[in-house]
């Protein structure tokens, strides 16, 4: 009797958790990239949203699913995270046009890790996906491997990246001692 009683509790419990769940907002010309406070309209590739715990119907938005795994995986955050949502790649019109409202939990995602596809910031993304069979049709056509995301490594989305934009122009190789000038100039 007393294990019936602490399974109902148990099995009531995780209904509470499950009903606390927020829906995930679809995506609209207000949407805002957390990080770079740009619209996330303008970004082709997979989004996400995550929501806090306390900030109901207001989540935040990423230009990319990497930036939003990297969030949710280091401390400094504020708030409790209360649910991850990512773009459904397997459902999205095309790259450019990753669809309103294909969102799907962001643990429940089959996500390719490490393909020839960037995301809409110019970094190496995760793409998700709901169906295993279309993650490793993508996959099959631009690289990379099919992983759950509890499985993919920190340094996939800790690690910072070098993007071409970051590289010296041709041309630029006197840029140190130009800066140097500059401070010896100023006092600095």
């Amino acid at each position: 009797m007393k294990r019936a009683i602490a399974l109902i509790l148990l099995l009531a419990a995780c209904k509470e958790e499950a009903a606390q769940l927020p829906d995930p907002v679809p995506l609209t010309a207000d949407a805002l990239g957390h990080y770079c406070q740009m619209n996330l309209l303008e970004h082709p590739g997979p989004k996400a949203q995550v929501h806090l715990e306390g900030l109901p119907g207001a989540p935040l938005f990423f230009s990319q699913v990497r930036d939003a795994v990297a969030y949710a995986r280091m401390p400094e955050q504020s708030h409790a995270i209360v649910g991850i949502y990512v773009n459904d790649m397997g459902a999205a019109p095309s790259w450019e046009d990753t669809g309103a409202g294909n969102w799907i939990a962001a643990g429940e995602a089959h996500y390719v890790v490490g393909s020839r596809r960037i995301g809409g910031m110019g970094a190496p993304e995760l793409v998700p996906f709901a169906d295993p069979d279309k993650a490793a049709a993508f996959a099959a056509e631009h690289g990379g491997k099919v992983m759950r995301l509890s499985a993919i490594p920190d340094a996939e989305v800790l690690t910072p990246v070098n993007l071409e934009s970051d590289a010296v122009a041709p041309g630029d190789g006197d840029f140190e001692e130009r800066l140097r000038a500059l401070t010896r100039e100023t006092g600095g």
